[in-house]
């Protein structure tokens, strides 16, 4: 049987109301899918249903093999081993048990035919770029991209029919993503890939684009996509044209029939007013004319309504996606102004800046490097998260930091709710206002924050963000592109190249860094800290 997911009439809402689905069909067959949607238009949700995770509200999901899924936010227990992480722990376990001598039937039912079990292991990490990290260790040593490729490595090894990764190269430096780009490339049997990464979308075969609860399938990668899209958005503004056209003309069809008809009106009272034709005669001709106006009028009308119904449609075919609309509080920071200070600095875990570093003006800065490197730890401490372990790091403007995790929200709470805990002294009109802009409107402000996909959450907590008070004259962002769908990253970017402050940006996301300005490029690498190019 050919291995496949199929959906039928599927449905789910939220607890709080929300609809996302309603009468959802979709099947994915053998090959790499790529999974495409602005932000909050389910396609989580979508995984979730599938992987089982999540009870539709009605219709059916049906999965032909296993499943397997790397969900968007990695958390596993960080006193687990590495091989316990990997799922082979027990299987290593009585394998060492054999190999030392003790033949209890029960080790060998567990080792199975998976004698080769710790090599394979090994060998799956090592080309994930995992080599160095011992089975033995605990997943508390591993940086949170480290963990990522962990949980994918457990996935590469379970080998299951259906694969369903959800963004997985959110956290990824630069080398794990081509190792990941390199096992997505290779995989044998069903794939589903929900990503805004550009580069993972042209490994696709197909792309199938979830908007307003239906699905529509691209045949090739995301290029092919694009291509189609601006294709089928070019006919569709065309026929917006002749519709509207059409509109027009029937507008000034029926209002011609109009001045027509009241002018044949006028004629006919004329007529009989002076009794030029036999009063049977003027009844009849008037009846007819009454008859003919009404089915004149009529058509005319059904025309218009045809015409309107037309534009309807084909409007409702051009693609009017919303996107973020950040508007930044006046921030300017004058050049040379003293902004970020750091002094022979030493961090948690090991990194450290040597020596004297300094911020000024507004200078936009940003960090790179590998995974485990340091850099949310350095973002953390000069946050005033967490205390350094030697050294001084100052602030010495209203300081603004965006997290990866974006744990400012309190799930409990709705979108207004968390952003007057930031701004206590906004009114709620005002606070509304600012949420429409982030595409929080009505009754959307009244979602819960646990409810929101990744790229919700990000628009809510840089909502908060912002509208604190004091506004940021420094602002530090984590991995901020890793939840936004490609539109949004966008409208990021044009909203930071408005803001007049100073800025530090962590990413692995080069496009992206490149795109808002970077001034200096700063690289922690082997525990240091290090101005480099990109």
């Amino acid at each position: 049987m050919s291995i496949a997911i199929t959906c039928t009439s599927l449905a789910f809402v939220w607890p709080d109301g929300t609809s996302v689905f309603e009468s959802l069909d979709v099947a994915f067959g053998p090959g790499r899918t790529g999974l495409v949607g602005v932000n909050g238009s389910g396609k989580s949700t979508l995984l979730k249903l599938i992987a089982g995770e999540l009870a539709p509200a009605d219709g059916t999901v049906r999965v032909a093999g296993e499943v397997g899924c790397l969900p968007q936010n990695v958390t596993l227990d960080t006193t687990l081993k590495v091989d316990e992480a990997l799922g082979i722990a027990a299987r290593r376990a009585a394998l060492h048990a054999i190999e030392a001598g003790d033949v209890t039937e029960e080790h060998f039912e567990t080792v199975g035919d998976d004698w080769d079990v710790e090599e394979r292991a090994l060998a799956t990490l090592g080309e994930l770029g995992l080599g160095h990290i011992e089975l033995d260790r605990t997943v508390g040593e591993v940086s949170g991209g480290e963990s990522v490729l962990l949980r994918l490595a457990a996935l590469l090894l379970r080998r299951p029919d259906v694969l369903l990764l959800d963004e997985p190269t959110n956290n990824l430096d630069l080398y794990a993503r081509r190792r990941l780009y390199a096992a997505v490339a290779s995989w044998p049997g069903v794939l589903v890939v929900v990503s805004h990464d550009r580069e993972l979308l042209e490994l696709v075969d197909q792309i199938a684009d979830l908007r307003s609860g239906e699905i529509t399938w691209y045949g090739g990668n995301y290029s092919a996509y694009e291509e189609s899209l601006t294709t089928e958005q070019d006919a569709a503004e065309r026929m917006v044209r002749v519709a509207e056209a059409d509109l027009k003309r029937q507008k000034r069809e029926l209002d011609d029939a109009q001045v027509k008809l009241a002018r044949r009106k006028r004629y006919g009272q004329k007529m009989s007013d002076q009794k030029r034709e036999p009063k049977i005669v003027m009844g009849a001709r008037k009846r007819a004319a009454q008859e003919s106006a009404g089915k004149h009028r009529i058509m005319h009308e059904e025309k218009l309504a045809e015409a309107k119904e037309r534009l309807d449609e084909v409007v409702e075919a051009v693609r009017d996606d919303d996107e973020i609309r950040v508007d930044l509080p006046y921030t300017a920071v004058p050049p040379g102004r003293t902004v970020l200070t750091l002094q022979d600095l030493e961090l948690a875990y090991g990194a450290r800046v040597s020596g004297g570093f300094a911020l000024r003006g507004p200078e936009r800065i940003a960090l790179i490097g590998r995974n485990g490197a340091g850099k949310t730890t350095l973002l953390r401490t000069i946050a005033g998260e967490l205390e350094p372990v030697a050294g001084e790091a100052k602030v010495h403007v209203p300081l603004r930091f965006l997290p990866q995790r974006l744990d400012v929200l309190d799930g409990e709470l709705t979108v207004a709710e968390n952003v007057a805990r930031f701004a206590p002294g906004a009114t709620n009109n005002r606070i509304r206002a600012r949420l429409a802009r982030f595409l929080f409107r009505g009754a959307r402000a009244d979602q819960r924050a646990a409810t929101l996909s990744g790229g919700e959450r990000f628009r809510a907590a840089l909502a908060a963000l912002m509208l604190a008070e004091p506004a940021p004259q420094l602002l530090m962002l984590d991995e901020p592109t890793n939840n936004l769908d490609m539109a949004s990253v966008r409208q990021l970017t044009t909203a930071l190249e408005s803001y007049e402050g100073a800025l530090i940006v962590a990413s692995h996301d080069l496009p992206f860094l490149e795109s808002v300005g970077i001034t200096r490029w700063l690289l922690l690498e082997d525990g240091e800290l290090g101005e480099t190019t990109p």
